[in-house]
């Protein structure tokens, strides 16, 4: 009889024993859905709900927490149907249900990194600066139930969170997307829709292609028929009326983007990629060839150089970020007729250039210097390695996948280097072995388990040259895309895939474990009103066909 009381101590351990593993295998089954998956992550028993006293407390409260706080209130609200209260948080503040905003100088993380801390009667949201509280705050809407998007209330949803801690920052510090619209133009409610699907995955630089051969859509005070004549056309129909983005809509973009933490970063494509400024003022044109007339800038006038300096300061004073980029690609492509203009052959003799490849590496040299009196950093694609700019003046994207050699002289040649090229890094490549209206490269596309393992192994490199890439950038050309519902099903889900390449640690990604928390944000994208292909079920999201081109 005496025995008992042990047996049953015993069995209760072993019982609680159970439940305590059972605790832990259920937490580490139910591992948030989140896209890009944090460096480190611990779930715990319980949640949070979010309910209309629940108040969100700034320390310290200025204007950039205040900000954040307004962007998290207004995105959240029109869902859950009440609008949260902000204060300053007080020492003597009772700290129950309310969600702490905290810059905390002294975390061990980078500007861009935050932690989360979760339990059922408090959040605590900290980071070194505003940007990492930012990424918190993008954490902490995907916790939420996908309905949080909904711009109109949910009636009977609990607005409830996990409790976890989360540890986080990004690999990269460059996450980008860049958007042609020179080829096709879609304006700015598509732009600032893109920029939120991209503070939502935590990507942070906009390269926005904003002219090239069909149109130029940038407007320049200075040379109005930049955009009256320039901007007229598009790649499937060169009689579309002008379309271009005024000086305020710029500022209006700039600032939207600016608000979610990311940066624009303008393209004026030179010397070639020039048609359209050319249509406008063909003063400035150095030729071309015969499929491409007119598509180089006249690199042998010096009234050419100071028509292009005029229109960079312009376009400096609109984008406040570091950088300008000058494209400087594919000029071969249309420089036949430097050979034989009078200005490029005299330029040529008064500089001491053998060759047009001279010429053209010479007038790279001099835009970037240019480009450096304005106070910015040039980028440029890989081409521009070889110009002779100092590597301190200038950014690489490398784009050619098919001449890896490029890339690795840009790196022996100590440059910067943005990672995007063609294969995986174009979206207007098809995703899927079904669809028809996108590019291939030798029957090669760029499925969304490509763009996701990308850029590892980065061992090939020697460890000094690892740091000097930077980041890895997803292009979006179109001339293949030509409306919002096909633009929208080659971004997404891929943005997805990229976006963890970019945030996320090679130890953290697993692609299988990335499919498992991909249709959460599927569902997101529906909510949001995203046509999105889905590689679940393909013949539920049909691709849109591509643009038809006219003569």
């Amino acid at each position: 009889m005496k025995i008992r009381p042990a047996i049953t101590t015993i069995s209760l351990c072993l019982v609680a024993l159970l439940l305590c593993s059972i605790v832990v295998d259920l937490s580490a089954a139910e591992q948030p859905a989140l896209i890009p998956q944090p460096e480190k992550i611990q779930t715990t028993p319980g949640q949070f709900l979010i309910q209309p006293q629940t108040k969100i407390l700034l320390f310290p409260a200025n204007d950039q927490t205040r900000d954040l706080a307004d962007y998290f209130v207004e995105t959240v609200s029109p869902a859950m149907g009440f609008v949260l209260t902000v204060a300053p948080f007080a020492e003597e503040t009772e700290l129950e249900n309310c969600i702490i905003f905290k810059i905390n100088p002294n975390l061990n993380l980078s500007d861009q990194g935050y932690q989360l801390n979760i339990i059922p009667k408090k959040i605590t949201l900290e980071a070194t600066s505003s940007t990492g509280l930012f990424y918190g705050v993008q954490t902490l809407r995907q916790l939420l139930p996908a309905s949080v998007e909904s711009d109109v209330p949910v009636a009977g949803e609990k607005w409830s969170l996990p409790c976890l801690k989360i540890t986080d920052q990004p690999r990269f510090t460059w996450r980008g997307v860049m958007l042609d619209e020179s080829r096709h133009f879609f304006g700015k409610r598509t732009v600032k829709k893109i920029l939120e699907r991209m503070a939502l995955h935590k990507m942070n630089r906009f390269h926005w292609h904003l002219t090239d051969e069909p149109a130029w859509r940038i407007e320049i005070k200075q040379y109005p028929l930049l955009t009256e004549i320039g901007s007229k056309g598009s790649w499937s129909n060169p009689a579309d009326p002008p379309k271009f983005y005024t000086q305020a809509d710029i500022k209006e973009i700039v600032t939207f983007a600016a608000r979610r933490h990311i940066i624009v970063i303008p393209e004026i494509d030179m010397p070639g990629h020039a048609t359209a400024a050319n249509r406008a003022y063909p003063e400035h044109s150095g030729g071309g060839s015969e499929k491409l007339p007119d598509f180089t800038f006249n690199p042998g006038r010096e009234q050419t150089y100071q028509y292009l300096e005029n229109i960079l300061d312009e376009t400096a004073k609109l984008f406040p970020g570091p950088w300008i980029h000058f494209g400087g690609d594919e000029v071969h492509f249309g420089n036949e007729q430097w050979k034989t203009n009078p200005d490029v052959i005299k330029k040529l003799k008064l500089e001491g250039l053998a060759t047009i490849l001279d010429m053209e590496h010479y007038f790279n040299r001099r835009m970037a210097a240019t480009i450096q009196k304005l106070g910015k950093t040039t980028i440029g694609w890989d081409e521009i390695t070889d110009t002779g700019i100092p590597p301190q003046q200038a950014i690489i994207m490398w784009w050619r996948h098919d001449k890896p050699q490029q890339l690795k002289k840009a790196l022996q040649n100590g440059f910067q280097v943005i990672l995007c090229p063609r294969i995986p890094c174009y979206f207007d490549f098809v995703q899927h072995n079904s669809h028809q209206h996108g590019r291939r490269w030798q029957g090669k596309f760029c499925p969304l388990e490509l763009t996701y393992a990308y850029p590892d192994p980065l061992d090939k490199f020697p460890p000094e040259q690892r740091p000097l890439i930077i980041g890895i950038q997803a292009n979006v050309w179109t001339e293949r895309i030509h409306n919002d519902s096909r633009l929208d099903f080659m971004i997404y889900p891929r943005l997805s895939a990229i976006a963890e390449a970019c945030w996320s640690k090679p130890e953290q990604k697993d692609f299988n474990d990335f499919r498992t928390r991909l249709p959460k944000m599927l569902n997101r994208h529906r909510i949001l009103g995203d046509y999105y292909f889905d590689p679940f079920n393909p013949e539920q999201s049909p691709e849109p066909a591509g643009p038809q081109r006219k003569n």
